[in-house]
C-alpha cells in the first residue's frame, strides 16, 4: 500500500494507538475494501415464504425483499408497480414459484437483464410442470429443494442439514396424521392445500370446481352440483377454503358445509405475518386439521 508524504509525516508525530487508527482508516478506504463492503447480497422473492427460507440460508449478509407478503391481499389480483420492477432489476438473486403462479415475475426478469444475476424457478427444482397444481410450497419436498439450491449459491453446505433439522417437526406431524387422514375424503374451494392433502393421504374430490375458482372462472352447473352433493351427503369430512379469497360462491359452499356438519378449515396462500417461519406456518394449519380429524 503506497502512503502519501502527508501521511508519512503525520505518522512521525503519532502515538501507537493513533497510528493504528490511521492505518485502519486507510485500509477501510482502499478501493477493493469499499467494493467488498458494498457487496451485501440482494435477494428478491416473489412470495414471502420463499423469502423467509432464503433469509434463513443467507443470514445477515443478505437483504431479502418479498414482493407478495400481505396475507390480506388476494394473490390473484396482484399487480406490479415501479418499486417492484426496481427491486427485481437490482436483485442479485431472484426467486419465484413458476408454472403459471407468478408469471409477472418472469416478465420483470426478462425486462430487466442484469449480468451475474441468479434466477431460481422453484418449480424446476422439484420437476413440477405447467398444468399441475401451482401451489407447490404446500409440497413438503419443495422447501428442502430450495434450501439445497441456495446452499450451493452461498457455498453453505451446512444449511441443508440445519434446515432438515428444522423441518423434522413438520415431517413428523405429517407422518403421525397419516394414520388418521389416509383415505379420508375432503374437498376444497381452491387447490391451495392440494399438495399437502396428497402428502397426508387425503382423497380430494371436486378438482374441476377448484380449478375453475383458481382461474377466476365460474364453475359449471355440473361442477357446482357435484360439489354441493359432496357436502349435503357428508361424503367429505373437511372443506378447505382460501381465507384470502372470498367470493359469493365459496362463501355459500362454506355455509352449506357448516349446515351439514362438514368441518371447514381455512388455509392461506401467503405466510401470515405472525408466523416466524415456513415450518411454523405449516404446523399451525396441520394443528387445525388434526383437531377436526379427532
Amino acid at each position: 500500500m503506497r502512503l502519501t508524504y502527508q501521511y508519512r509525516l503525520l505518522r512521525i508525530f503519532m502515538n501507537p494507538m493513533q497510528k493504528n487508527i490511521m492505518l485502519l482508516l486507510a485500509v477501510m478506504f482502499l478501493p477493493g475494501v469499499i467494493q467488498l463492503r458494498a457487496q451485501s447480497v440482494s435477494i428478491v422473492a416473489a412470495e414471502n415464504f420463499y423469502g423467509g427460507v432464503a433469509a434463513q440460508v443467507a443470514g445477515s449478509s443478505a437483504k431479502v425483499t418479498s414482493i407478495m407478503s400481505n396475507p390480506n391481499q388476494d394473490p390473484h389480483e396482484f399487480q406490479t408497480d415501479a418499486a417492484t420492477a426496481k427491486a427485481v432489476a437490482n436483485a442479485d438473486i431472484v426467486i419465484y414459484s413458476g408454472i403459471g403462479y407468478d408469471d409477472w415475475m418472469e416478465k420483470l426478469i426478462d425486462a430487466q437483464a442484469k449480468s451475474g444475476r441468479v434466477v431460481i424457478k422453484v418449480s424446476d427444482l422439484i420437476g413440477a410442470k405447467d398444468g399441475e397444481n401451482p401451489h407447490i410450497w404446500y409440497n413438503p419436498k419443495t422447501m428442502p429443494a430450495l434450501v439445497a439450491k441456495l446452499a450451493v449459491v452461498f457455498n453453505k453446505p451446512e444449511a441443508v442439514t440445519k434446515f432438515a433439522h428444522s423441518m423434522k417437526p413438520l415431517l413428523d406431524k405429517i407422518a403421525r396424521l397419516q394414520s388418521k387422514s389416509a383415505g379420508v375424503k375432503v374437498t376444497a374451494t381452491e387447490p391451495i392445500f392440494g399438495s399437502m392433502a396428497t402428502a397426508l393421504g387425503f382423497e380430494t374430490l371436486n378438482d374441476p370446481f377448484q380449478v375453475a375458482v383458481m382461474n377466476d372462472t365460474e364453475p359449471s352447473f355440473i361442477q357446482t352440483a357435484a360439489f354441493e352433493n359432496s357436502l349435503t351427503t357428508k361424503t367429505v369430512k373437511i372443506l378447505f377454503y382460501n381465507s384470502q379469497v372470498i367470493n359469493p360462491t365459496t362463501k355459500r359452499m362454506q355455509e352449506l358445509a357448516r349446515d351439514n356438519g362438514v368441518s371447514v378449515v381455512g388455509v392461506t396462500e401467503t405466510q401470515p405475518a405472525d408466523m416466524k417461519n415456513y415450518v411454523q406456518w405449516m404446523l399451525s394449519q396441520l394443528e387445525v386439521v388434526e383437531s377436526v380429524l379427532k
